[in-house]
């Protein structure tokens, strides 16, 4: 709503009366951020102490499952305690509009930091990577999953780190969340196990982590930019570029960001290494990987230091611990101005405060279906070996739709993340799709270039290795054409643009499972699974049957494979 107050004039000694809007009584003072969901605001309480209030937009507001996810953003935050974590202050969900105030932190995203002065010093980035870790202690041991962790949600004060932003945490044992995920727009920062639909858990923080202390060492996103599924793909191969990282630990968090859990350096090890870094020592005396020297007497643990109160600049700020080690001198931004009065004369917003737009990606933490995968791989290997052909089409077929599926969800993800929820979706999402399956076509016809190849010189080679047996001659036709079936279809899914397809594909399984209840959708996938099998098993006995596969809409098997004895 909206008051007038009387306030002294910033210029002369008389008074001015303005309008100054206010939330619940909460007298809003500048805008800090902004998204497709909602504002945030500095403000002032009613003892002028400085706070940050997130309200809704009414568009977003009018939605029962926005105000939910508010109401969970607040018990997330209200569950963890610790002085890297901007902590709540009040709220009130069921408000016109609903709110969610947290304490004010007076500094700027990491984001912005590192975009103005370039990559942190060694003492400066362990001690960013020690206050990250401590907050991601105290986030998991209150059952949390942050999810969202990246430069643009952590502020820094003095060098040390505060995470803002809990839209979509995740807890622990909340089956109610097991359909959210997926920010879309920071893909760079999204562990490969979520990229590919796996479950939240703390280990997919971890990694957010390590991508994060790894730009703020290199300066830039260590997957890159541009378009999202190029990040993606980057992730997925586990391919950052770390040539701007120092070459002491360059390998460290390149390990650390290894597509594969297992592989990956235990946290604190990694911040032992770069305490260690800072220090001048040989980061492999911290800690041994693979390919680096063994390792030799550990590095101690950090000393804790006593804790200090920062420079006051704003009422309210908080006390966080001093950094383990003396930063030198750095390129800064400039600094921020103290809130002195109302909003006219405030400088223009210095961080986006977390207002980025929180999208729920439904493929994330959804079953895999790879049963269901499973059984349609059998499919499709029986179909090649009776109808390699029409196999091969139906693989490009499939591959267009699962990329045309894969593309039109995260188009709708994209335009909510930026845009917020929009009226018209379906009418916008049917006059899209012309130009997603067109785009489908054409990165599928690329995708199948070398699973066709690949499944071609697999034929050759089985059915040259068969041809050396006794076994009767449709057994040989039928066995060598599966193997090129079962080629082509591992490197479809796994090979160049496999991401889109295998997201697609889960997509169309859980689609044909249905969506109702889950024991219904558990039901209805095995009754597809049964399907797919026995379709195998029939296609399997009328190639034998038949005595020979078939080679239509060709009139007969081509020139090449025919000394092969492919066929009879």
């Amino acid at each position: 709503m909206t008051e007038t107050w009387d306030d002294e004039h910033p210029e002369g000694g008389g008074r001015e009366a303005f309008a100054v809007e206010r939330i619940g009584h909460y007298r809003l003072i500048q805008r800090l951020g902004e998204g497709g969901m909602g504002v945030v605001h500095l403000a002032l309480d009613r003892r002028g102490r400085a706070v940050a209030i997130k309200a809704l937009r009414p568009h977003v507001a009018a939605d029962p499952a926005a105000r939910v996810r508010l109401a969970r953003e607040v018990e997330t935050l209200r569950r963890v305690d610790s002085p890297y974590v901007a902590p709540i202050v009040d709220a009130d969900i069921a408000g016109e509009p609903p709110y969610v105030v947290t304490k004010y932190i007076p500094g700027y995203t990491l984001d912005e930091v590192v975009s103005e002065g370039g990559p942190l010093p060694p003492a400066e980035l362990h001690q960013l990577a020690a206050g990250l870790a401590e907050a991601l202690h105290a986030i998991h041991a209150a059952g949390v999953v942050h999810r969202d962790l990246k430069p643009t949600n952590i502020l820094l004060v003095d060098g040390d780190p505060v995470l803002i932003d809990f839209g979509i945490a995740h807890l622990a044992g909340d089956s109610r969340l097991t359909q959210t995920g997926l920010v879309m727009g920071t893909p760079g920062y999204l562990a490969p196990e979520l990229v590919e639909g796996g479950e939240v858990t703390a280990a997919t923080d971890w990694w957010g982590w390590a991508a994060t202390v790894t730009y703020a060492a290199c300066g830039a996103p260590p997957f890159g930019r541009g378009a999202m599924d190029a990040v993606l793909a980057r992730v997925m191969r586990g391919d950052p570029d770390l040539a701007a990282v120092d070459p002491r630990i360059a390998p460290l968090l390149g390990a650390a960001l290894s597509p594969r859990p297992a592989d990956r350096p235990h946290h604190d090890e990694i911040v032992r290494a770069l305490r260690a870094y800072a220090d001048g020592q040989a980061v492999t005396e911290a800690i041994e990987l693979p390919g680096w020297s063994p390792a030799r007497e550990p590095v101690s643990p950090p000393t804790v230091a006593p804790t200090a109160v920062l420079p006051t600049v704003l009422p309210s700020v908080r006390t966080l611990p001093p950094p383990p080690a003396p930063a030198p001198p750095r390129p800064a931004p400039a600094p921020m101005a103290p809130v002195g009065g109302p909003g006219p004369t405030l400088p223009p917003p210095v961080t986006a405060y977390g207002m980025e737009q929180v999208v729920s990606d439904p493929r994330i933490g959804r079953a895999e279906k790879s049963g269901t995968i499973a059984a349609l791989t059998l499919a499709f290997c029986a179909l090649g070996a009776v109808a390699p052909v029409i196999a091969t089409a139906a693989l490009a077929v499939h591959s267009v739709a699962a990329r045309t599926v894969d593309r039109v969800i995260t188009a709708r993800l994209l335009r909510r993340h930026h845009r917020g929820e929009v009226g018209n979706e379906v009418a916008r999402t049917v006059a899209a799709s012309p130009w997603h399956l067109a785009l489908a076509v054409g990165s599928s016809a690329l995708a199948l270039v070398i699973p066709v190849l690949v499944g071609g010189c697999a034929l050759l080679l089985a059915a040259l290795a068969f041809d050396q047996t006794s076994w009767p001659s449709v057994v040989r036709s039928l066995g060598a054409l599966a193997v090129g079936a079962w080629f082509m279809a591992i490197v479809a899914w796994w090979g160049p643009g496999g991401v889109s397809l295998r997201r697609g594909t889960r997509s169309l399984a859980r689609g044909a499972a249905g969506t109702g209840e889950p024991e219904r959708g558990e039901r209805a996938g095995q009754v597809v699974v049964g399907i797919l099998v026995v379709l195998a098993v029939t296609l399997v006995v009328w190639g034998v049957l038949r005595g020979a596969p078939t080679w239509s809409p060709l009139p007969a098997a081509p020139d090449l494979l025919t000394p092969a004895k492919v066929t009879p």
